[in-house]
């Protein structure tokens, strides 16, 4: 299987399946700095990018909503000075799918290339 940076997103509907704890730890180790949270009981992957600056920290959002436009998912983002945090589920199912984990590692993949 391709790794979930390589992969595209599947449309979802509210039939859709949430992933299991079984696919949670297959997919996981690929994006390992990712949490799994759960407020109010639904389960989210979040996770928070330090920037030396806003200007970083906006150009870093901006980017992750352009992949989130073209893979038709998106997060929730927080953006603040020198710092964006990024929380992805799916809306649709009130919890994760393997979208959510394919747009975690695409949100690696930029602040990897925003790094370096």
């Amino acid at each position: 299987m391709a790794q979930l940076n390589q992969q595209k997103c599947e449309a979802c509907t509210k039939n859709s399946s949430p992933v299991s704890q079984e696919e949670i730890a297959q997919l996981k180790p690929e994006i390992p700095d990712w949490n799994l949270i759960q407020p109010e009981g639904e389960a989210h992957l979040e996770r928070s990018y330090e920037f030396p600056d806003f200007k970083t920290a906006i150009a870093f959002t901006n980017r992750v909503g352009e992949i989130a436009e073209e893979q038709g998912h998106h997060p929730a983002i927080l953006t603040e000075y020198g710092k964006v945090t990024v929380t992805w589920w799916t809306h649709a199912i009130s919890g994760l799918h393997k979208n959510d984990f394919i747009m975690a590692a695409k949100t690696d993949d930029i602040a990897s290339q925003m790094a370096g």
